[in-house]
């Protein structure tokens, strides 16, 4: 009798240990997030700060949302539409993923929302890219881009630089949907107001040799616009460097990230000044800011002295993913109707301002005016200089103007004469 009392009490303290193990189980149900950055090529750097970002964002809510462990299915691309898809259709045809985050780079982020249609059941967040075409024309309604673009990047940077005295300049840019987006946020506003760009030199993404575009750089300019980024950037400004130049520059807002702000040469020096504009700016001086800093310090040795435009956007818009699934539990049912409407309505104070998206999906947000200076230990930063609120991807123009411009291309807009 006493063994059978004994057995019972057994059993019975076995199945609760096996109903304790399978709540915890359920509890620590795994839910995969697809992960793109572009881990090779002229923007490889840039890819694993991009990386850095979405590891912090998930690492400040411990590995969890929606109730659920998270785990990144990390996948890599080299900055060209056909790498970024198939990279993306790995993760979610063979992987399985039901979200994914990614890409980084402009024309990857095209083709990535033109694949997004073609899997309905799959929510799609942008990391970085910035091209315009990705959110304003043809948008997938499975593809939510928490983060500003690129011309809205660089919207009242055109008036800062006339008002440096750069009434006539000469325009460098990689040859793909993000330039095109950049130049026409710069330009828009530029032309606009009297600025002169006599002519365009467009270099192909992954250019190592810059030697016929200086050669075409006019003597008489008063600044160089240059829309470089990742190794392109430093392969220009070290030959630009060895060839004498000493023109300023107008940087896009990759051109001097921390990304290319920490290559080595004696042109480096020269960038102190350089005038730039972005979504954030190495010397915000708010508490999500240092917050920001102070965490990506401590968890990236490795990393940059301040984080890149890649960790912040990366990390923003894994936010936003995290966010809507703690609001809706983790569920992802009913094709993701629930998770869907809660990113949309998706709003938190980031480290550089308000995150929110329009109705295409897209961030409006504020644009910083910046420019290069040093700080104490040596490295260089940018610096705040002007914030422009509020920016709409009709770059502060009425619709009707917007679309009488047209959309940012290799000769729009256009102010040669």
């Amino acid at each position: 009798m006493i063994v059978t009392k004994r057995l019972w009490a057994r059993s019975v303290l076995g199945i609760a240990a096996g109903l304790a193990l399978a709540g915890s189980a359920l509890a620590q149900e795994t839910l995969k997030i697809g992960l793109l950055a572009t881990l090779e090529g002229p923007f490889a750097a840039p890819g694993q700060d991009g990386m850095r970002g979405a590891d912090l964002a998930l690492k400040q809510k411990n590995g969890m949302a929606g109730g659920k462990k998270i785990e990144f299915v990390k996948v890599s691309s080299d900055a060209t539409p056909d790498k970024a898809v198939g990279a993306t259709r790995k993760a979610v045809e063979q992987d399985k993923v039901p979200i994914m985050i990614g890409p980084l780079s402009g024309d990857e982020g095209i083709a990535v929302k033109n694949y997004a249609k073609t899997q309905p059941g799959v929510t799609f967040i942008n990391g970085a890219s910035g091209a315009q075409a990705t959110t304003l024309l043809d948008p997938a309604p499975n593809f939510f881009r928490f983060n500003t673009e690129g011309a809205q990047w660089m919207v009242g940077l055109g008036e800062h630089a006339l008002a440096k005295g750069y009434k006539k300049t000469f325009l460098i840019a990689e040859d793909y949907g993000f330039p095109y987006s950049q130049v026409q946020g710069f330009m828009a506003s530029y032309c606009a107001k009297g600025g002169k760009v006599v002519d365009k030199a467009w270099v192909p993404l992954g250019t190592k040799d810059y030697a016929s575009v200086i050669a075409k750089i006019p003597k008489d300019i008063d600044a160089l616009v240059v829309v470089l980024g990742g190794s392109d950037a430093v392969n220009f400004l070290t030959q630009y460097e060895q060839a004498g130049g000493n023109k300023p520059m107008v940087g896009g807002s990759i051109t001097v990230d921390q990304t290319v702000l920490n290559f080595k040469g004696k042109r480096r020096e020269s960038l102190l000044g350089t005038a730039s504009a972005g979504p954030m700016a190495d010397s915000l001086d708010n508490a999500e800011w240092k917050k920001f800093v102070a965490d990506y310090k401590a968890n990236f040795k490795d990393g940059f002295p301040s984080p890149s435009l890649f960790a912040y956007l990366y990390y923003i818009n894994t936010k936003a993913v995290l966010d809507a699934l703690d609001t809706v539990k983790g569920d992802l049912s009913n094709g993701q109707k629930a998770y869907r409407e809660a990113l949309q309505k998706t709003r938190f104070t980031g480290p550089a301002g308000e995150v929110k998206i329009d109705d295409n999906r897209n961030g409006v947000g504020t644009t910083y005016i910046t420019e290069v200076a040093k700080a104490a230990d040596g490295s260089f930063y940018n610096k705040v200089v002007k914030s422009v609120p509020n920016i709409s991807q009709t770059l502060g123009l009425s619709k009707a103007d917007f679309d009488k411009m047209g959309l940012g291309s290799r000769d729009v807009p256009d102010c040669r004469k």
